[in-house]
């Protein structure tokens, strides 16, 4: 007879880590969001990882490479954990996290040669050997014997402040970093007692844990992520790695392993560790488990894991204790709340766009589509009903940052109608997903849908918006979101013979044989046309004014297009700048610029792609704005901070997005957040 009992959630089951016990099995493992401030995790940094506690979520780690002392200077707004000012900040983060039931830890690290010498205290960088390298390129010294014991120290003493600090532990960081640049026989040369054989590789890292139990003792929690398997000519194998693995948990020193596999001494092979958009999910997960069956230790891993189904499966299956869900936690924070409460299906996607790791090098990291990440002092992640008079808003463009308005404020408890003039809602970010490889981006769109059609927005699709028909609804508040079109007016001649990146990817334009992309944007939509003309087999040339290919787009997210230029033979040509297009009997001829040989290149082609960013389709803000009680204007201190925007006898005009200027969907959603939450 079959068990009609409901199922427990293996997900949702505690796990009892040495004296610690964990709510649930889901953690989000250390990253480096950069929300630092002069090196220490302040407020910004607190509330972050605070959030995560309040939904749920069993651990949160912090600290992606918190450095250990000031040769391992700052790569991405790393916690500087040499710094005594350091505790303080820690323990007001620890007492806040366990306040909303969550664990808490660290991760601590001496980066040793990934990183660069001209930054901080502008120290020469450490490694075992005198080896370069490539991703931040600088030239690091081979370590003497006394910088083996003065870092061995800092190890030490940086325990030391995190445990004196109320945090639950800590692990050490050994993948790509100082600990198993001695492990990997790529990195480490040495011909002393430090390298050599496994056990001589393996000896700096063993005098690390060594000092650092002696500092904290037995029964403070402290693990190791490591690289079982460099996936790497010459380095770390799967045999070794396995082996590292099973000694260390065999020694008794460590608690828990957190696997690693590949490397991350190149941004390729970076995007392998942290694949992104278009990869299957978990392509380490089976590794993973393949380390606990060896080591027989507590086991927890995070490589796009960004599902609920894929999590619990790599429970369930055996193959992990703990489960990390890190960037899907920065997309909606409060998962695990929403699967105990049942409401799986309104939990916030990630789409593996990669937008939160590449950002951190700009500056801080952001979720692609949650503007609420990292900024929770002013934006909330559950938007709360408005104490005031409901209002009727009106929003025309479906796009993301029209339905990111339209889902807020229907959640505030407005009267919402959604205007599009498409026979369906996305925006430019349909246009997005006709690359195959990127078709998981529709999820910013899908969820967005969902929500509003959960929270009781009208939405018409097939619904071109004149004045009057805006002004027919009686809006106390109009919000224009009406997007932008493909900008080509920059050419001095020829205009009318461009074909714009999205003619291609919506099926207007067919690919031609012969094409040039010009792509003076610098972000995605220029990579991802050549990438989709590529693939449908024409001969891609792309030229860019810039430097560099795709500027804009980050340190995961280019090697997908690099790889696929690579197999399909594109061309790249930097430094040019298109000018005009000239018809030549059936072909075109593009005139190109060479700003620094000031010189005229040309190119005969079959089709020229322009990728030049979206002129605001504004048309329908102007014939409203004067009959508007504002006028269209903003209240820019009051929008910055997320506070309301004063409203007036009749409606309220605003517009978002690339309707304002030509930006990206995080500017367009946080356009739209900061609005509406207030309304």
């Amino acid at each position: 007879m079959l068990d009609a009992r409901p199922k427990a959630d293996p997900l949702l089951q505690p796990y009892a880590l040495k004296h610690l016990t964990l709510r649930n099995r889901l953690i989000s493992t250390a990253h480096e969001p950069a929300y630092t401030e002069g090196g220490l995790p302040k407020d910004r940094y607190r509330l972050y990882h605070v959030e995560k506690a309040k939904g749920g979520i069993g651990m949160t780690m912090i600290g992606g490479s918190a450095c250990v002392a000031p040769d391992s200077p700052q790569a991405f707004g790393n916690i500087e954990l040499w710094r005594d000012e350091c505790v303080d900040w820690l323990a007001r983060l620890a007492e806040d996290v366990h306040a909303h039931g969550a664990a808490v830890m660290i991760q601590i690290t001496h980066l040793g040669r990934r990183g660069t010498w001209a930054k901080g205290e502008w120290l020469p960088l450490l490694a075992p050997s005198h080896i370069r390298e490539p991703a931040h390129r600088a030239f690091p010294k081979a370590m003497e014997d006394w910088d083996v014991e003065r870092v061995v120290t800092a190890y030490a003493d940086a325990a030391e402040k995190v445990q004196a600090a109320g945090l639950d532990g800590f692990e050490l960081e050994c993948y790509g970093h100082l600990i198993d640049q001695f492990w990997s026989p790529l990195t480490n040369r040495r011909d002393d007692a430090l390298g050599g054989d496994l056990d001589g590789r393996m000896a700096f890292g063993n005098r690390v844990i060594e000092a650092i139990r002696k500092r904290v003792g037995p029964d403070f929690i402290v693990g190791a992520r490591m690289v079982c398997d460099e996936q790497q000519d010459g380095g770390i194998d799967r045999r070794e790695g396995l082996e590292i693995a099973r000694r260390l948990a065999a020694s008794g020193a460590i608690d828990f392993i957190n696997v690693i596999r590949g490397h991350i001494d190149t941004e390729e092979g970076l995007s392998r560790v942290i694949p992104g958009m278009g990869e299957r999910s978990g392509p380490h997960l089976d590794f993973a488990g393949e380390v606990r069956e060896a080591a027989r230790i507590t086991t927890m891993h995070a490589s796009r894991i960004q599902d609920v189904a894929t999590a619990r499966h790599a429970v369930e299956a055996g193959k992990l204790d703990l489960v990390g869900m890190t960037r899907a936690h920065m997309a909606d924070p409060h998962i695990v709340r929403k699967i105990m409460a049942g409401l799986e299906a309104e939990i916030r996607p990630c789409v593996g766009m990669g937008y939160c790791i590449d950002s951190i090098y700009q500056g801080e990291a952001v979720c692609i589509h949650n503007p609420a990440t990292g900024r929770e002092a002013t934006m909330p992640h559950v938007i709360s009903r408005s104490e005031g008079p409901r209002r009727k808003v009106v929003v025309v463009g479906a796009g993301p940052g029209g339905l990111e308005a339209a889902r807020v404020a229907a959640a505030r408890g407005h009267s919402v109608t959604l205007l599009e003039a498409a026979d369906e809602p996305g925006g430019q970010v349909r246009l997005t997903a006709a690359l195959k490889r990127r078709r998981e981006i529709l999820g910013i769109i899908d969820w967005r849908v969902a929500e509003c059609a959960r929270r009781g927005v009208d939405m018409r699709l097939n619904a071109w918006a004149e004045a009057e028909d805006v002004l027919a609804e009686g809006p106390d508040v109009a919000i224009i979101a009406t997007g932008g079109l493909p900008c080509t007016g920059f050419l001095s001649e020829g205009e009318e013979l461009a074909t714009t990146s999205w003619d291609i990817l919506s099926g207007a334009a067919k690919p031609a044989r012969e094409v040039l992309v010009f792509d003076d944007n610098g972000a995605h939509a220029g990579l991802t046309v050549a990438e989709f003309l590529a693939e449908a087999g024409s001969r891609v040339e792309i030229v860019t004014p810039e430097r560099t290919l795709g500027p804009d787009v980050g340190g995961t997210s280019f090697p997908p297009y690099f790889r696929a230029f690579s197999r399909h033979g594109v061309r790249a040509t930097l430094n040019l700048r298109l000018r005009g297009v000239r018809r030549e009997g059936n072909r075109l001829r593009a005139l190109l610029w060479d700003e620094y040989g000031e010189a005229t290149v040309e190119r005969e082609v079959d089709q020229v792609v322009v990728e030049h960013g979206a002129t605001p389709l504004d048309d329908l803000y102007f014939a409203l704005k004067d009959g508007s009680s504002n006028r269209g204007a903003v209240a820019m201190e009051a929008f910055r901070e997320g506070r309301a925007q004063p409203l007036a006898e009749g409606f309220a005009l605003f517009r978002i997005g690339d309707a304002v200027a030509s930006r990206n969907i995080h500017a367009a959603v946080y356009d739209a957040l900061r609005l509406t939450n207030a309304l």
